[in-house]
C-alpha cells in the first residue's frame, strides 16, 4: 500500500486557529504528511490564506478580503478568536507556508476559493508563486470551481489538482479525465470503497473532505484512499501507524 496522505485541514485547526502559521507548524508537530490551506487574493493582487470571503469570523476586522491590501490585512489579529493564548497570529501569505515547507517531504492541498469572486489573475499568481519555490512536484490545487481548476492545467500541466465537490457526482472519475483532474476531492459521504477501487483504475485518487470520526477514518483507510483531509492530523496518524500506512 502506498502513503496514505495525512492533510491537516487549514492547519491543525482543532487545536490551533485556521490557516495560521502557528496552525501549520502544530500540524507537522502532530505527524501530518500533508497541509490543506485556502488561498484568495488582496486589494493589492497580494496571495493570502483564508478561509472565509468575509473577515468577521477569523479577524478582528471586517468586510470583504478582496476589498482590503494585504498591509491593512496583516495588522489584523487573526488568533484572539480561538483563544486569547493566540492572540496576535496574523494572516499568513501563501509564501510564508511554502517557505515552511519547502524541502520537506510534505504535500501542500491549495484551495483557490474564486467560487464566490473569481479572483481573475490569482490562478495564474498561485502558480508562478509554486514555480519560483520549485514546488510543483509537492502541490495539489483544488477548487470547487471546476473552470478554474481546468485553467489551472491548462498552464501548469505538471502541477496535480483535485475536483472538489459534495455528493452524488456519477462517474467521477470519468469527469476527471474531462477536466485533466488527478484526484477526487470528495466530501467523505460521497466515497464507497467500490468508487475508490474503480478511480484507481483510472489513475485518479480520492482525497476525502472533512474526517473527523474515527470510525469513518478507519473505513476510508481500509477503502484504500490516497489521502485523508482532518482536522485531528495526530488522530489520523495513529490510525496510519497501526495500519503501516
Amino acid at each position: 500500500m502506498n502513503r496514505i496522505v495525512n492533510f491537516a485541514h487549514r492547519g491543525a485547526s482543532a487545536v490551533c486557529p485556521e490557516n495560521t502559521m502557528v496552525a501549520f507548524r502544530r500540524s507537522l508537530e502532530l505527524g501530518a504528511t500533508g497541509i490543506e490551506t485556502d488561498v484568495q487574493m488582496t486589494k493589492d493582487g497580494q496571495l493570502v490564506l483564508i478561509h472565509d470571503e468575509e473577515l468577521e469570523r477569523t479577524t478582528t476586522g471586517s468586510g470583504y478580503v478582496k476589498d482590503k491590501t494585504l498591509e491593512e490585512l496583516l495588522r489584523l489579529d487573526a488568533g484572539s478568536w480561538f483563544g486569547k493564548d493566540f492572540g496576535g497570529e496574523t494572516l499568513p501569505t501563501l509564501q510564508d507556508l511554502l517557505q515552511l515547507i519547502q524541502g520537506q517531504d510534505i504535500i501542500l492541498n491549495i484551495e483557490l476559493k474564486n467560487g464566490v469572486f473569481l479572483y481573475p489573475g490569482m490562478e495564474e499568481k498561485v502558480i508562478a508563486a509554486i514555480r519560483a519555490f520549485n514546488m510543483s512536484q509537492q502541490i495539489v490545487l483544488s477548487s470547487f470551481n471546476h473552470y478554474s481548476l481546468a485553467y489551472c492545467k491548462s498552464i501548469a500541466p505538471e502541477i496535480r489538482t483535485g475536483i472538489l465537490y459534495m455528493e452524488g457526482l456519477y462517474r467521477p472519475w470519468d469527469y476527471a479525465a474531462i477536466l485533466g483532474a488527478n484526484a477526487l476531492h470528495a466530501y467523505h459521504y460521497a466515497v464507497l470503497p467500490e468508487f475508490v477501487a474503480e478511480a484507481a483504475k483510472h489513475g485518479v485518487d480520492y482525497h476525502p473532505f472533512t474526517v473527523n470520526d474515527p470510525q469513518r477514518m478507519k473505513a476510508l483507510i481500509d477503502a484504500g484512499v490516497s489521502g485523508i483531509i482532518t482536522d485531528h492530523p495526530d488522530l489520523l496518524a495513529g490510525f496510519l501507524a497501526a495500519k503501516g500506512v
